[in-house]
């Protein structure tokens, strides 16, 4: 048996859209994982079927683990998970690791990694790049803030989940470039939706349009996910909220103040995501910004699928 497979113990916090996919592989390939269960009871039940046990408090999760991942929203649901009652920082052991995928706050990790390590524990940023398909397949992209000898200890868990592992630099660093990959991302976004409205204002459809730029210079894997929405009404094609867009980018702009550095296109990306966030409804996804930016500007976007409009 693998020697890091028999001697960690793995702990899973969020079962959401990603996390479930992350530590259903983490499972599937040996490692003893004992998870918190959520309201939803689906992703509990299929890891329990998988030989996971749960846990009823994110203290128990701690007991139980050396390594305990978390994949949920942001920074806020972090901090509540390791100080709040009941909490991570009340059953870690000395020793132990504490591994945040989520796509968070640097200034938040950094502090967080400060207090832990007063403990005697350690903490890692891994943050994720692609989609829920691929953190079930185990094909996720990884950018890790560690030192090398932690980095090396965490690796072969991230393995079982990632196909793409880049050790960005120290503790922060993970975050700090998941949330440049997003600027780059959601940027594009922006400039698709922006796009696409004014196209179709002057009289070349998202068909034509698209008949342009994909197989071109300008096409990319995330253009052609972001486009299966308005060519085929596919809501399913990029599942990340237009709410944790925003969220990102609300990180970003503090990154950028607390650097020192002028940041418009950030907040003007910011800016294309606010509007649609405040109108809702919350379950709308990236891809959906385009529907969004068109109805502000008096243009019907809705994607058909199946002979009928669609709906977000």
């Amino acid at each position: 048996m693998n020697t890091t497979v028999a001697s960690e113990k793995i702990g899973f916090i969020g079962l959401g859209l990603m996390g479930h996919g992350i530590a259903k592989n983490i499972v599937d390939k040996g490692y003893s994982l004992t998870f918190l269960g959520r309201k939803n009871r689906k992703p509990a039940e299929d890891l329990l079927g998988r030989g996971a046990k749960e846990a009823s408090t994110s203290r128990d999760v701690a007991a139980a683990s050396t390594i305990v991942f978390i994949c949920v929203t942001g920074s806020r649901e972090v901090e509540a998970i390791i100080r709040g009652p009941g909490g991570l920082k009340e059953g870690l052991k000395k020793g132990s690791v504490v591994v945040d995928c989520s796509t968070s706050d640097p200034v938040s990790t950094v502090a967080l990694a400060a207090e832990l390590k007063a403990l005697g524990i350690d903490f890692v940023d891994a943050p994720l790049s692609r989609t829920p398909k691929e953190a079930w397949e185990g094909t996720l992209d990884a950018m890790v803030g560690a030192p090398d000898a932690l980095f090396a200890r965490v690796k072969p868990v991230i393995e079982t989940w990632a196909g793409r592992i880049v050790h960005i630099g120290d503790t922060g660093d993970g975050h700090r470039m998941k949330l440049l990959n997003n600027f780059i991302s959601l940027g594009y976004a922006a400039i698709y939706s922006e796009a696409l409205a004014l196209a179709e204002k002057v009289g070349i459809s998202p068909p034509r349009f698209d008949s342009v730029i994909r197989n071109g210079r300008m096409d990319c894997g995330f253009y052609q996910t972001f486009m299966r929405w308005t060519l085929e009404g596919d809501r399913d094609a990029h599942k990340f909220t237009i709410a944790n867009a925003f969220k990102d980018l609300t990180y970003l702009e503090s990154m950028a103040g607390a650097a020192g550095i002028a940041n418009p296109l950030g907040n003007a990306t910011k800016n294309s995501f606010a509007g649609a966030h405040a109108t809702g409804p919350a379950e709308q996804f990236v891809p959906m910004l385009a529907t969004h930016i068109a109805e502000v500007n008096g243009i019907d976007l809705m994607p058909m699928k199946d002979g009928k409009k669609q709906t977000i």
